[in-house]
């Protein structure tokens, strides 16, 4: 089987990583428009902040003589009743079947003077790709002030990485409270005091009407509500637009994304499928890289199942929490953490019990919702350790307390310890990567099999390739394997020389 991927971004290379490993006679074609390997995107906020060297976003790639990666080639023209497409040197790829996974686009505001016919202005960027973050890097030792547009998820994680860098920050939001879709008012204003004590000043209810520029670069920006502010940066994080222009030009059905149905497949060519910020499916787009990663697992799947017993796969269904519902800010200074029903709901619905607890002294915010018996949703603001006890309770389901209330207070009561869970303390099937489900155990045997560092194991278990947080807690498993085999190599004579005595 022959299968075209048109896209080498976090979703499309796990894709293909997948396929290879569980079908050994597919033959894979992947066009990719960037020149860059795939690499993470989930961390270039932390690029921007200076967390993240850049040369360490690389991510593992299937590694295949039946894989053939074309990068910097992009795909121009698909030819459904041929099953061929055409790409960016002219040179046409046959297939059998199709997978888009061509992601989003960072959507451009109408603001006037941002741009000319040569693209933006010096001065004005958007973060979706590498090239935007270290663009942004290069252009930071010559600003002393930086405007943030939108203060969704990644609006928050680039301004508190720029005031970290010296820059005076303002952050402007079209709604009245930050990350609307995910916080209700009490957690937004809890995390717009904590922006400010990092530094960055906060303004609601109002965008970015007009640049002005000085000599071709970016001077200032007038806000819709008649303010002006000097600036010499400003970074548009006004969300993005699934990139299906391809797709409809071959005359696929799309709304705002390539629409698909519960199979991945294209409901008007069987041959067609879409995965990521590019899929439409029936219960919506998240725009987070575990939506995309279990779809293309679902994929797989699907088709494997194929191969080996030679029917139509049934589509997977998914079943309770899952880490599509999970959203983390990377954040400098400020730990943000939702997940399921957050920020709105009616609290007064029977079967939904809520407990708040709200403390803007310190910057902490803990609210869960519980329905039969499994916690459904959690905002957690300001403290780390409560929401990684909570984030694993939902995602396991795991049964929750009859009174609702013991589960902001058993993790809270827990954060006056010196560390929530020690390395020494963690069974085998504890979670340690939340972004890829993946235990403790696993990167044990990781280790054991001849992984030294924290990429040989990120390679082989996958876990760390999300967020990163969990990447210093995979380096202390390292360490403890060490030294738990020293230990052991230590004994070896000790018990040697006992027994010639």
């Amino acid at each position: 089987m022959k299968v075209l991927v048109i896209g080498n971004g976090m979703v499309g290379s796990r894709f293909v990583d997948e396929l290879v490993r569980r079908d050994p006679d597919v033959r894979v074609t992947v066009l990719g428009k960037e020149t860059h390997e795939p690499y993470n995107r989930v961390l270039l906020s932390s690029v921007v902040a200076g967390k993240t060297a850049p040369d360490s976003l690389a991510m593992a790639t299937a590694d295949s003589d039946r894989v053939d990666v074309l990068a910097g080639v992009a795909a121009t023209h698909i030819d459904r009743a041929a099953r061929t497409v055409t790409d960016s040197r002219g040179q046409r790829h046959s297939y059998d079947r199709l997978v888009f996974a061509t992601g989003s686009q960072a959507r451009i505001p109408s603001i006037q003077g941002i741009a000319t016919d040569r693209g933006l202005i010096p001065g004005v960027s958007v973060l979706k790709d590498l090239d935007d973050a270290e663009g942004i890097v290069a252009a930071i030792p010559k600003a002393r002030r930086a405007v943030v547009l939108g203060a969704g998820v990644l609006g928050l994680e680039v301004a508190t990485g720029l005031a970290s860098r010296g820059l005076a920050v303002t952050l402007v939001h079209h709604s009245d409270r930050l990350m609307e879709r995910q916080l209700g008012d009490a957690a937004s204003r809890i995390a717009t005091g904590s922006l400010t004590r990092l530094g960055v000043t906060v303004i609601t209810q109002t965008s970015v009407a007009h640049a002005r520029d000085r000599r071709g670069v970016l001077s200032a920006v007038t806000l819709t509500d008649g303010t002006e502010l000097l600036t010499d940066m400003l970074v548009m994080c006004a969300g993005t637009i699934p990139e299906a222009a391809l797709a409809r030009g071959a005359g696929l059905p799309c709304e705002r994304g390539i629409l698909v149905g519960a199979d991945l497949a294209s409901p008007a060519d069987s041959s067609v499928f879409a995965i990521g910020d590019c899929a439409q499916p029936p219960e919506g787009g998240t725009g987070l890289v575990a939506q995309g990663w279990d779809q293309a697992s679902r994929l797989v799947d699907q088709w494997t199942a194929d191969a080996v017993a030679d029917r139509a796969a049934q589509p997977s269904e998914q079943v309770g929490a899952d880490l599509t519902n999970v959203v983390r800010v990377k954040a400098m200074g400020l730990d943000v953490v939702t997940m399921g029903l957050s920020g709105k709901f009616d609290h007064g619905e029977r079967d939904l019990r809520a407990v708040r607890m709200s403390d803007p002294a310190i910057g902490r915010f803990v609210e869960v919702v519980v329905s039969h018996g499994l916690l459904v949703g959690a905002t957690v603001v300001g403290d780390k350790q409560c929401a990684s006890e909570l984030s694993a309770m939902y995602t396991r389901m795991l049964p929750v307390p009859s009174d609702p209330a013991h589960l902001i207070i058993r993790p809270l009561a827990s954060a006056a310890r010196p560390a929530a869970t020690s390395v020494a303390d963690m069974g085998d099937d504890h979670t340690v990567c939340q972004c890829n489900s993946v235990p403790k155990g696993r990167i044990v045997a990781a280790v054991e099999g001849g992984c030294g560092s924290v990429e040989d194991v990120s390679r082989a278990t996958r876990a760390g390739t999300g967020c990163g947080d969990c990447r210093s807690l995979v380096g202390d498993i390292i360490r403890s394997c060490a030294a738990a085999q020293e230990a052991n190599d230590a004994k070896v004579p000790a018990l040697a020389g006992s027994m010639e005595g």
